[in-house]
């Protein structure tokens, strides 16, 4: 499966953004999906992810009550909404799917699919 993620930009501190990412092939809904962020000169972290159905969702504690993370599985597509971004949110972020639907949460080496990253930089 591909996966084309979009949406990261420029904003200000306080501001909210979208990203989207959108996954080819007709088995998107049995996916376990997720979002991972990867600051300059940092790992790879788990920010966000979303079981098949959507019903359970899982964040990083750093992101919780600010960020959501949402999928139309009739779209293939998994978001991601970002508001009250700060400063220290600035990463490349990244989707990915776990083609068995397990979690969330799994650690990064669990996900078998990965996109190509969007840049998102929040200024102060």
């Amino acid at each position: 499966v591909q996966l084309q993620a979009s949406g990261g930009g420029l904003v200000q501190a306080g501001d909210s953004l979208r990203l989207s990412c959108a996954a080819s092939g007709r088995t998107f809904s049995v996916y376990g999906m997720a979002w991972f962020r990867q600051a300059p000169g940092k790992e790879r972290d788990f920010v966000a992810g979303i079981s098949r159905s959507g019903v359970n969702t899982y964040y990083t504690d750093s992101v919780k009550g600010r960020f959501i993370i949402s999928r139309d599985n009739a779209k293939n597509t998994v978001y991601l909404h970002m508001n009250s971004l700060k400063p220290e949110d600035t990463a490349v972020y990244y989707c990915t799917a776990d083609k068995l639907g397990r979690g969330p949460p799994l650690s990064r080496r669990e996900y078998d699919y990965w996109g190509q990253g969007t840049l998102v930089t929040v200024s102060s």
